[in-house]
């Protein structure tokens, strides 16, 4: 069977083809069925099916349209990250003695996509506690790259990326705190955003059998992902807006509109080089390609400012608070075997490893004064997007890299142009956008050698989501965007 006229579609080329009548949404989720049911003895990015009550909702929607209703995403076809309570399905986040969790209600993003109008078909692989760039588990198994089932593709919201980009549906949600988000976008040549944070409420995004209440996990966002750069906006506009328990007021966010309607008057600052980790030549070709393509349309190009902040120093800072936040969660044990690493680490080692694991021990006290050090550069980042609209720069180090499941992931190490270098370092890209709580758009630039996809994250200024989304439009329209995996055209 030949992959159908509207496989690939985009959600705004879905709602067009749905109010013409050209397609039904029981049609349009049939088709996103018949993919899943075709395809996915490969991939293995669906984890958890609800067809029956999907295809319910999908009828639902066609009487709706049939009255005339009007909603931003009646009728469209979509998945969701395992991690979003969906009501009557599991939630593991991958936790075998989570494995037969299954929530009670909806979570608060779930709520708005099913009142837009989403045709919600399934949800989608993840790695254990959310934690890892590849997804895989014991309760699911391991979730392919659609461009080379050798690979990963991506974590942690790396089965959405997977369904995506081999068709099961025009959009997915995700979540992001170490590049979970951008990351899978970027190894599948999807699109998705990260939005600012603390813009969209996260109640019912939390891991088993932990109560749905409402809560901010510190860096961490949920977000849209979808195959087509405009559509991330309209997702993020049903998504965005404060829990209404949380606020004591039902009141919605109305974010500002792009700085630039189109090319012309964008200033962007692009960064291809890190102090504390490679970029691959292939990275930095297509991000070198994109920055030519964006001079010849009329966008003012600067490749280095005095205004930056100190790139290792907020990569190491980020590495503090981020392994604070997650230690958390961490058992009795793994933090006490943490303490007595760190009290051995000797003051003048700065390596990133080593500021993992001060981070893990973090105290009150001192992280405190880390806060201050992210509130100064939450400043500094003002100051950039006084003179710039958006900086351009990688999503991570390499393409999509081969499976590697050692357990222990600070021994797992990436290879960048043929150098060995360590797994968790790839954090200093992505960490760029999440420390300050900045919006960042993740952006496919076409495929590698090897047919690999390529791409590039767009960051923006806080709470202008739609600036950088409006970019990757531009982008998407001038040069292309996201290309099928060969192996999955059909």
């Amino acid at each position: 069977m030949a992959a159908s006229q509207w496989s690939f579609k985009s959600a705004a080329d879905m709602s067009a083809a749905l109010a013409a009548k050209k397609v039904s949404a029981v049609e349009l989720a049939q088709d996103t069925i018949a993919r899943i049911e075709k395809h996915d003895g490969k991939i293995n990015a669906v984890c958890v099916r609800d067809f029956e009550r999907g295809l319910e909702t999908a009828k639902a929607a066609d009487a709706a349209l049939a009255r005339g209703e009007k909603k931003p995403l009646l009728g469209i076809p979509m998945t969701v990250k395992e991690s979003f309570n969906v009501a009557g399905l599991a939630t593991t986040w991958g936790y075998p003695q989570h494995k037969n969790f299954k929530a009670a209600e909806d979570a608060l993003p779930i709520t708005r996509v099913k009142n837009a109008g989403g045709v919600i078909l399934a949800k989608t692989n993840v790695p254990i506690s959310l934690g890892d760039w590849q997804s895989y588990n014991e309760v699911y198994g391991v979730t392919n790259n659609p461009y080379d089932l050798g690979r990963t593709p991506g974590g942690s919201s790396g089965g959405s990326s997977a369904a995506l980009a081999a068709g099961y549906g025009a959009l997915s949600l995700g979540s992001d705190i170490g590049g979970s988000l951008r990351v899978p976008a970027f190894h599948c040549g999807v699109y998705a955003h990260k939005p600012t944070y603390d813009l969209c409420a996260l109640r019912g995004h939390v891991g088993p059998p932990n109560p749905p209440l409402p809560f901010t996990r510190d860096l961490s966002v949920i977000g849209p992902m979808a195959r087509s750069a405009a559509d991330l906006g309209t997702l993020l506009d049903v998504m965005a807006g404060p829990d209404p328990i949380d606020a004591g007021v039902a009141y919605r966010l109305s974010l500002p509109a792009s700085r630039h309607p189109e090319f012309k008057g964008f200033r962007v600052l692009v960064l291809d080089t890190h102090p504390l980790l490679p970029t691959s030549a292939a990275i930095k070709e297509a991000i070198a390609r994109l920055a030519g393509n964006l001079e010849t349309r009329g966008v003012s190009i600067a490749r280095e400012t005095p205004l930056l902040p100190d790139l290792a120093a907020s990569s190491r800072l980020y590495m503090r608070l981020l392994m604070s936040f997650l230690a958390g969660a961490f058992p009795p044990e793994t933090y006490a075997a943490a303490q007595a690493a760190a009290a051995k680490l000797a003051p003048s080692d700065t390596s990133l490893a080593a500021e993992r694991l001060r981070g893990i021990t973090l105290s009150h006290r001192d992280w405190v004064m880390a806060d201050g050090g992210r509130t100064r550069l939450r400043a500094q980042w003002r100051d950039v997007f006084k003179k710039f609209d958006a900086v351009i720069c990688p999503i991570m180090p390499t393409p999509a890299f081969p499976h590697d499941h050692l357990p222990d992931q600070e021994q797992r190490r990436i290879t960048i142009d043929g150098k060995l270098h360590p797994y968790v370092d790839q954090l200093v890209w992505p960490g760029i956008a999440t420390l300050p709580g900045l919006p960042a758009t993740a952006v496919p630039l076409g495929l590698d050698k090897d047919g690999l996809p390529l791409g590039a994250q767009i960051v923006g200024p806080w709470l202008e989501d739609h600036t950088p989304i409006r970019l990757a439009s531009l982008i998407e329209r001038e040069f292309g965007g996201f290309t099928p995996p060969p192996m999955f055209k059909d």
